[in-house]
Parts: structure tokens; C-alpha cells; sequence
């Protein structure tokens, strides 16, 4: 991690601080529930509109087409061309 600092006393940063949203996405083939990360200030669209090939999700349970566990996994990458719908679990956040 690198660190600036202005003439004020700012800091500056390489890293990217971002929020987890517990999210369910949907793909051609499974359901995967798990953590998306957005950057502060920003929405869970924003994230998906990126040009990014992958989206990072943490805490990842993925399931088959009839709702049962085939793997879990703390990091997944999943392809955005895969991507058929998204939504944050609201339940999860409470």
C-alpha cells in the first residue's frame, strides 16, 4: 500500500475503501448468495456498469437449479457476461 501526503496533511491512498452488500446473483445455471463490494458513496449498479471482467464476491454459497448447496467458497470471481440478475439482500443487512 502506498501513502501520499499533501501539503495540508491529506493522505492519499492506492487503496480503494470499499462497503459489503450481501447480494444473491443469479447466473445462467446457479444462484450464488454472498458479499459484492461497492465503493463508498456508490450504488450496487455502479459496481455492475464497471468495465471490469470480474466481479468479486466474498463469502460465496453457490447453489445448483434446485436450490441445494454444490460449493461454498470465500472468494469468487464471477464473469459479468454471466450475470443475469442481481439484488441486494435486504433481510441480510437488518
Amino acid at each position: 500500500m502506498t501513502l501520499n501526503f499533501d501539503d495540508k496533511g491529506r493522505f492519499f491512498s492506492d487503496v480503494v475503501a470499499k462497503i459489503a452488500v450481501p447480494a444473491t446473483i443469479q447466473t445462467l445455471t446457479n444462484r450464488i448468495k454472498g458479499n459484492v463490494y461497492i465503493r463508498r458513496g456508490e450504488r450496487l449498479s455502479d459496481e455492475l456498469n464497471r468495465s471490469d471482467h470480474f466481479l468479486a464476491v466474498t463469502e460465496a454459497v453457490i447453489y445448483d437449479i434446485d436450490g441445494n448447496v454444490i460449493h461454498t467458497s470465500g472468494f469468487l470471481a464471477i464473469n459479468r457476461e454471466h450475470i443475469v440478475w442481481l439484488m441486494p439482500d435486504e433481510d441480510s443487512r437488518n
